[in-house]
């Protein structure tokens, strides 16, 4: 199953989306239509894909400026971690931190631990905490690949000093959900470029922390 990616908005945050013949998985719109929501549009209309789902790894802006819009224009229901519900009242999470605009309000259903379809793909949703409380890596084996939201970077991890950020959660994440998957499997993060599971176990420096 094909997958493509494009760094969206003013932190360059990595949209994935999943997809084949008919249906589309779009995973973190971080950027509306003036930051590269069109170019995630075009993909779609080109490919002549319908949306099934709008999945969110985590509440944390950068990942979320184009979630209402697209809701809007594709019909296709929001899915995010009640975990990271705390988020949603902190700068952080709805926006407005560091001067970064607010994120245009959404209304999401609870996406939890387990197999799921949406449409015809299926994958199975894992629960990383660490990063945020509720963070979600999406695990797609028909495409031995797994993307981690902020939870794991090429040779890094996210950032754990943001309200319920805990760094022994996110280690344990990483050793009980990631690398449990089989060496070769692909990771696509929430930033920066692609690794996969076996680089990351034999060169991530932050793994012991």
């Amino acid at each position: 199953m094909p997958i493509a990616s494009f760094s969206l908005g003013p932190l360059e945050t990595n949209c994935h989306i999943i997809y084949n013949d008919t249906d589309a998985i779009v995973v973190d719109p971080g950027g509306d239509k003036a930051t590269g929501l069109n170019d995630i549009l075009a993909f779609l209309t080109e490919k002549k894909l319908t949306v099934q789902a709008i999945l969110c790894t985590h509440l944390h802006f950068d990942h979320l400026y184009g979630v209402s819009e697209l809701h809007e224009l594709t019909g296709a229901e929001i899915y995010a971690p009640q975990g990271d519900s705390v988020l949603w009242n902190t700068e952080v999470g709805s926006g407005g931190a560091w001067g970064f605009p607010k994120v245009t309000p959404f209304e999401w259903t609870d996406l939890s631990e387990g197999d799921h379809a949406f449409g015809s793909i299926e994958i199975k949703v894992l629960s990383t905490p660490g990063h945020t409380p509720g963070s979600l890596s999406f695990y797609v084996p028909s495409m031995e690949g797994v993307l981690t939201g902020d939870l794991l970077f090429y040779h890094s991890v996210g950032r754990t000093d943001f309200p319920g950020s805990s760094t022994a959660a996110l280690i344990k994440s990483l050793h009980k959900k990631i690398f449990v998957l089989p060496p070769n499997t692909k990771v696509y993060p929430g930033h920066g470029s692609n690794t996969n599971v076996g680089e990351e176990l034999a060169n991530n420096p932050y793994l012991w922390l």
